[in-house]
């Protein structure tokens, strides 16, 4: 089986070659969404025939959502036109949707609500939310991520939390790319799989917002072509944006950090956002990204001096 990674430095011929994106859309959402659903917990009946599939049938979600059968199945289908938002409404709170997966399907059902009109290029930081970065507390790590989960800026702790993201080339700077791409990724995250699985689900949610951008197609053409782990979690279809959580990092040079992260959606920019990460005071977590943090205000003063 070819290697999952072949280190991080470039990309490969075949990322972004001519092979079609493997899309799923609506009907594949729409089908594992309600594969998920015990028909028990959605109030209905017991049936005395044995299922074929796991959850609930077409027919079901067309009942719950109050909508005929053969308009769920046109738009399970992909085939119809201007679902309205009271109908993806029902459909949102038949499948038991989460917010993120709410706004996947309108996504879906139409591009247009997605933000067409973010730059195709590199996104462009203003010099005020770098100076807010280089402002904030030493002692916080804290980085802009914009679309494909790229790393666009970050202040001098949020660019050594983790990666050295000053020692990669800029295309390299994406979140996805560097989970299940760099040699370093299992020994930087102790809890990788957990981590690759919320890396996806945010992926996903990133390419309803951004329906069609490049830089997120080029993630994700890549990662279908190079890492099987990707593909498989990709087929679950999760969606969920990173807006706030904790996770644990073994870094190289300070050892296990647990810290918790906050990401706020810049009010300008909006398709970036700004990530904080904090520790519980007194925690050894604590202690040791202090550690980090003078040992990187030392390299910074020897640099310039």
């Amino acid at each position: 089986m070819k290697p999952e990674s072949t280190g991080i430095a470039g990309t490969p011929e075949s990322a972004g070659a001519a092979r079609p994106l493997e899309r799923t859309g609506i009907g594949a959402f729409l089908k594992s969404r309600r594969a998920a659903i015990d028909p028990a917990d959605a109030g209905l009946p017991p049936v005395h025939n044995r299922r074929r599939v796991p959850g609930l049938r077409r027919e079901e979600v067309a009942q719950l959502a109050g909508i005929s059968v053969d308009y769920y199945i046109r738009i399970e289908q992909g085939r119809a036109h201007s679902v309205s938002e009271p109908v993806l409404d029902a459909l949102a709170r038949a499948l038991r949707l989460s917010r993120d997966e709410h706004a996947y399907l309108r996504h879906l059902a139409d591009p247009r609500t997605g933000q067409t009109n973010v730059a195709a290029g590199p996104a462009a930081v203003r010099p005020e939310i770098r100076r807010l970065l280089d402002a904030m507390d030493p002692s916080v790590p804290a980085h802009v991520v914009g679309p494909g989960l790229d790393y666009l800026a970050w202040n001098a702790l949020g660019g050594r939390i983790a990666f050295d993201l000053t020692a990669l080339p800029p295309d390299r700077r994406s979140a996805p790319l560097l989970v299940f791409l760099h040699p370093d990724s299992r020994d930087l995250h102790p809890d990788w799989t957990a981590v690759a699985a919320e890396t996806v689900a945010a992926l996903r949610a990133d390419t309803g917002r951004f329906p069609g951008h490049p830089r997120v197609e080029r993630v994700l053409s890549e990662l279908l072509d190079r890492s099987a782990e990707f593909r498989t979690l990709w087929e679950d279809q999760r969606v969920r944006a990173r807006l706030s959580g904790s996770k644990r990092i073994r870094h190289p040079e300070v050892g296990e950090l647990e810290v918790r992260y906050e990401a706020l959606q810049l009010a300008v920019e909006t398709d970036q956002v700004l990530c904080t990460y904090t520790v519980e005071p007194g925690s050894p977590s604590e202690t040791a990204l202090r550690r980090l943090a003078d040992r990187t205000r030392q390299e910074s003063a020897r640099r310039a001096a």
